[in-house]
């Protein structure tokens, strides 16, 4: 049987990713649990404070990385439970039941992707000190850290707010800091949004992504990830955990039991790793060109002479640059990169087989077909099934795409 109805608010924003993983994390322990909890969220998904004081509810879950909500709720007396990030300084946690982000892991988990990598320099765009805020200083001072500990400096951009009327200044700025670094380096962006930034100026510029500058974000944002025409590497944060903990720990309150009397850190869930930090340490400034311009029109149905005449120079030349760095040729390069595509969007999507040949480049579905017979001795179908079973490890796949 189900416990007593209780009815409980939901103070976010949804317009924001992390909010709306936190949301989903909230309805999964309402589905798993016994609790019967009747919940208030705006119809719009904002967060309206004018009446609260009016409500008669049981508990709240709220963001707590925003102020305006944090000072509304100081003298509730209903049960609280707080939700943000997390901070260095305990004392800087507020007052209620606290589940954190762990802004400190979610910086490690960015280096040490980009260290990985083979990457010795770093960097970090952040964003304005603001209330509104904290836990992009949080993550900022996260990397500072982490990359002194190891002996490594960091350079730190903040960048300006995003508006309409100083757009076009920001993104100058932005530029002139690019042009201003030593490459090649590694580049932590507080943000998928902010690192979208990042991608588009080094596209305006012409410097060479990953080859010159890798550039990882946070959230895995597929807004921030599929308005760039290099796919962005980026953290995942915990956000659905972080709702789950928040919902059980309510749950907990609501029950009469005592709440925990440090915060709950949630670790991030992983890095998904894509176009923007696949670096490979190429010496030759012809073979980087290639790479990039490969990367980039791959899946265009290009062939070896565009990638020459991108480049500039002969056929001879270029092909015996890339048998000594990539240990291959131009064209098993090319064949690569499209055989990468397909792999991923088989496991990722549910997109029909067809529909990524054509995506991917390939003349025809019965093509891809033989290509995937020959190198997995598997249909593309077979690949997505196996690919989904509870026992499969997705990296597998990748190292044999490669």
């Amino acid at each position: 049987m189900f416990e007593n109805k209780h009815s409980i608010t939901l103070l976010f924003n949804a317009s924001k990713v992390y909010d709306r993983n936190v949301i989903e994390g909230i309805g999964n322990y309402l589905q798993t649990s016994k609790v019967d909890w009747d919940l208030y969220l705006e119809e719009d998904f904002m967060t309206r404070l004018e009446h609260l004081d009016d409500w008669g509810g049981d508990g709240i879950i709220a963001d707590f990385d925003n102020p305006e909500i944090q000072a509304a709720l100081l003298k509730t007396k209903v049960p609280v439970v707080g939700v943000g990030g997390s901070y260095s300084d305990p004392a800087d946690y507020p007052d209620v039941p606290y589940v954190a982000t762990d802004n400190y892991q979610l910086a490690n988990a960015a280096f040490q992707h980009l260290r990985q990598k083979g990457i010795e320099r770093f960097a970090f765009y952040g964003a304005p000190v603001e209330n509104s805020n904290r836990w992009a200083q949080e993550r900022e001072k996260a990397l500072i850290e982490i990359t002194e500990k190891e002996g490594y400096e960091c350079q730190v951009y903040r960048g300006h707010p995003v508006r309409p009327e100083t757009w076009q200044y920001s993104i100058r700025r932005l530029a002139d800091w690019l042009q201003s670094l030593p490459t090649p380096i590694g580049i932590v962006a507080v943000t998928d949004a902010r690192a979208r930034h990042l991608l588009q100026v080094c596209d305006h510029i012409g410097m060479l992504i990953p080859e010159k500058i890798a550039v990882i974000g946070i959230d895995d944002d597929d807004i921030a990830r599929f308005l760039s025409r290099v796919s962005l590497s980026s953290v995942t944060q915990g956000c659905f955990d972080i709702g789950f903990q928040a919902a059980k720990l309510l749950h907990r309150i609501l029950d009469g039991r005592k709440p925990p009397q440090k915060p709950i850190l949630i670790a991030p869930a992983g890095v998904a790793e894509r176009q923007s930090t696949d670096y490979k340490a190429i010496k030759d400034p012809h073979v980087m060109q290639a790479m990039h311009f490969i990367r980039q029109n791959a899946c265009r149905g290009i062939k070896v002479d565009q990638v020459l005449d991108y480049v500039g120079i002969s056929r001879s030349n270029l092909e015996q640059r890339f048998k000594e760095e990539r240990g291959h040729s131009i064209h098993n390069e090319i064949h690569n990169e499209k055989l990468q595509k397909a792999c991923t969007m088989l496991k990722k999507t549910d997109q029909p087989t067809a529909e990524i040949a054509n995506i991917c480049g390939y003349p025809s579905l019965q093509y891809m077909y033989a290509v995937f017979k020959k190198h997995f001795d598997k249909t593309p179908r077979e690949y997505r099934d196996e690919s989904k079973t509870p026992n499969h490890y997705p990296e597998d796949i990748v190292d044999t795409c490669n």
